[in-house]
């Protein structure tokens, strides 16, 4: 936990509402979000139980498995959510498409990208492991032979590993869980892992009239008024299902086993669909909040990603393997960390919130522009126009001369500190200018890209635009690496995976 967030969650117990941790939202979300919650069966593995999914908050789509023992109705339930999802998926692959461009001078080429992609949005982390384990055991199943199953289900087994993969991103919104999504934009009184209960979470963010965060966290805690289904049942609830199972298979015609079967569904109905209420509330509290600027180029990344993704899968594309090669691996973590680092400074630079951080430690500072020299040049035969501002600020600036700057107000604008100067309590800074002038070469600066005395400013040496490490493409990986890993190839074996 960060300083910042250490203060706003003291002052949430104090205050009995959840405080701001940002200015802006963070995330993306679609104007038709696919909300998926889950249902396992307590002792079993990602054996499914039942899930609720759909667009459309009035109407969701139960689904269950009335036994989830048998290896036939778990895949008959893997069919019926393809037969859901997939065509949501369709439908924004199918959609209208832009044009953008790759590469630079000769290699330069244009290609075309979704509109839209498919956002799929989970209660909690443990959905987003049930949706990453679902597509494990589906994804490498064979479409003929003895353990043959519809077609639909490697399908949706591919789509499924995928979104799990690019959850790993912290940029990607492609598949998100709700308690992530709004203990990274509000700080409650209570702790990490009770910020996972759905319920409690959003009683602390939006209690009822009357009541404090923690007496609504309280009542909200109740199994009987917010059963847990993330993807998890309640204990008591698991007696109940266990009787109703029991008599479902001691029944003696279809049509007692028809009746126990509807009894089966409307509980397990009545047990999601209050955290099916719940998405959708935090749904609609997270719109609420204005987007961030880098927001939109994040999801237009994401749409590139699941445009690609669907061409590769029209080419007949291999299921992903178990699991990386070495190869992959080290390129995959490398992808990993300059992501995290890129979307940290991209929040920064969105966010004076999170940008305070930064400050605290001492990889930013804010001040006032108390003086500026337009007509500053670096001698020499052909003279350069770098024009300086001085700023004062109250605090003690920790970074050194000689050090690459930004400032958020103007992020197209490289810049590097000249001279701090203790000043009391705080520092006096001059900040040369390398450029952001619109192409101008010579005094006067164009209006706007020159700080003016007296505004506001912050600088930092975190760059959003900072350049991605150099890997050799995996074919050219040396000998003393392993050389070239071998394409992944499924097996007999694969397709024979126990669903345990």
């Amino acid at each position: 936990m960060s300083t910042l967030a250490a203060v706003a969650t003291l002052r949430a117990t104090e205050t009995g509402r959840a405080e701001r941790l940002t200015t802006v939202r963070h995330a993306h979300l679609d104007d038709r979000p696919f909300v998926l919650v889950p249902l396992t069966l307590a002792g079993e593995a990602c054996a499914p139980l039942a899930a609720l999914g759909g667009t459309d908050p009035e109407r969701p789509t139960l689904l269950t498995v009335r036994q989830p023992r048998n290896r036939a109705e778990r895949f008959r339930f893997v069919e019926r959510l393809a037969e859901l999802l997939l065509p949501h998926i369709e439908g924004c692959r199918t959609s209208e498409t832009e044009t953008y461009t790759v590469g630079r001078g000769t290699d330069r080429e244009e290609r075309r990208r979704s509109l839209r992609a498919p956002q799929l949005l989970v209660p909690g982390g443990e959905g987003i492991a049930y949706v990453r384990l679902l597509g494990r055991l589906t994804r490498l199943r064979a479409v003929e032979g003895p353990y043959a199953v519809d077609p639909s289900v490697p399908a949706l087994g591919k789509w499924l590993t995928w979104y799990a993969d690019r959850a790993e991103f912290p940029s990607s919104c492609l598949l998100q869980a709700m308690t992530r999504l709004l203990s990274a934009h509000w700080a409650t009184g209570q702790s990490a892992a009770e910020d996972s209960h759905l319920a409690a979470l959003l009683a602390w963010i939006d209690p009822p009239d009357g009541l404090t965060g923690a007496e609504a966290a309280r009542e909200a805690e109740d199994p009987q008024r917010f059963p847990p289904a993330g993807p998890a049942t309640d204990v008591v609830f698991d007696q109940t299902l266990y009787d109703l199972m029991s008599r479902y298979d001691k029944a003696g015609d279809d049509r007692g086993r028809e009746a126990v079967g509807r009894q089966i569904d409307h509980e397990l109905h009545h047990q999601m669909l209050p955290t099916w209420d719940l998405m959708w509330r935090g749904v609609d509290l997270l719109r609420r909040l204005p987007e961030g600027g880098h927001v939109a180029e994040r999801w237009t990344y994401d749409r590139r990603l699941f445009t690609e993704f669907a061409i590769y899968l029209d080419e007949d594309g291999r299921p992903q393997g178990r699991r990386d090669h070495a190869v992959g691996a080290a390129r995959r973590l490398a992808r990993l960390e300059e992501a995290m680092a890129r979307y940290e400074a991209e929040r920064a630079f969105d966010d004076p919130l999170v940008m305070a951080e930064y400050e605290l430690t001492g990889e930013a500072f804010t001040g006032v522009v108390v003086a500026r020299d337009e007509n500053r040049f670096l001698p020499g035969t052909r003279p350069l126009w770098r024009p300086t501002v001085t700023v004062r600020s109250d605090l003690p600036v920790r970074l050194a001369a000689g050090e690459g700057v930004k400032c958020p107000a103007r992020p197209g604008q490289k810049a590097e500190i000249v001279e701090v100067v203790p000043a009391g309590d705080g520092s006096t800074v001059v900040i040369q200018l390398n450029g952001g002038f619109n192409r101008a070469r010579k005094p006067p600066a164009p209006p706007g890209t020159l700080a003016e005395v007296g505004e506001t400013v912050t600088y930092t040496s975190v760059d959003p635009k900072s350049m991605p490490s150099v890997l050799p493409a995996e074919e050219d990986t040396p000998w003393t690496h392993g050389g070239p890993p071998q394409p992944y190839e499924p097996t007999d074996e694969d397709a024979e995976e126990t669903w345990e």
